[in-house]
């Protein structure tokens, strides 16, 4: 911020990118582009995608496994202390996407992110048009770079683009105006609605969480709440019932979208992979639960 206290714009700013889906019909309205960010500020037991996490720290055990030759090492120039320093870097044109480096990886990172700023990430997504209806950005947590989504999303509108942020709700909306000018529409995570529950869900409470739901609300920026369903860390009926009571008082509840997600093993990290997974019966059950809560929009994955 400036001596007044006005948050300065900050602009070409490059962003670790861990992919860019061209085409995807479950992030949001329409077919869409849905950009992926790496770095998360939750550490959640479920988490399907733990490689986006963590920056790389440049460890190197991933460079020797890579069987199309991928990833390799490079000496930077010593430091002022004398001290070298050596990075893994990445070529995308070698990526076969068998993802032995991200299994290699034992600290929930990837070596395949490439840095990139908002206008770089644009001409991915122009390749698409006219083909597409928006663009959705997820990650990782993408509001760790809030600037970076408002120069992207400034610029996506200026195209005519719908523009969806995929968030965790752990950054404070209320002090980014200038990214919700721009901003379509909020897809929000409540793992849980409880504190004790979130935090066994997510090793952080969700007063953050809670205080985004009603702000996005207030403001009609809330597109869509989401919930991974597992039995064994919460009640799932009694999260969406307390969702819909929260909610009620800063929006018509039944215009929201409730999407439900059966936890599924796949990717999730090894020590974690005990829960079990919710049957279709069960999901279906949570679905009639939304809608006595009066949610109308419910969707089941």
């Amino acid at each position: 911020m400036d001596r007044k206290g006005t948050r300065m714009k900050k602009e070409n700013i490059k962003v670790p990118v861990n992919r860019i889906i061209p085409f995807s019909a479950v992030d949001g309205p329409g077919n869409r582009t849905a950009v992926f960010l790496q770095g998360c500020n939750l550490d959640c037991k479920y988490c399907h995608n733990p490689e986006t996490r963590a920056l790389c720290i440049h460890c190197g055990a991933c460079v020797g496994k890579c069987p199309a030759g991928a990833l390799s090492i490079v000496q930077e120039p010593t430091d002022t202390m004398g001290a070298k320093k050596s990075r893994v870097v990445f070529d995308p044109a070698k990526c076969v996407a068998c993802d032995t480096c991200i299994h290699t990886c034992k600290h929930d990172a990837s070596p395949r992110i490439q840095w990139m700023n908002a206008d770089e990430v644009l001409a991915e997504i122009q390749k698409q048009m006219p083909f597409i209806r928006g663009v959705t950005v997820s990650g990782g947590e993408c509001m760790l770079y809030p600037e970076f989504l408002t120069e992207l999303f400034a610029k996506c509108k200026e195209l005519g683009l719908h523009t969806l942020i995929d968030s965790n709700g752990m950054v404070d909306f209320s002090l980014y105006p200038d990214l919700l000018a721009v901003t379509d529409g909020v897809m929000l995570d409540i793992k849980a609605f409880r504190e004790e529950d979130h935090v066994r869900v997510t090793g952080s409470t969700n007063e953050t969480v809670l205080q985004n739901a009603a702000f996005l609300a207030g403001e009609d920026k809330l597109y869509e709440i989401r919930t991974v369903v597992v039995r064994e860390l919460f009640d799932p009926a009694e999260v969406i019932v307390s969702i819909a009571e929260f909610l009620r008082p800063f929006t018509d509840i039944g215009r929201l979208r409730y999407k439900l997600i059966a936890f599924r093993p796949f990717g999730v990290r090894e020590q974690y992979q005990i829960y079990e997974s919710p049957d279709a019966s069960y999901m279906q059950q949570l679905r009639l639960v939304a809608l006595q809560a009066g949610f109308k929009d419910i969707v089941i994955i």
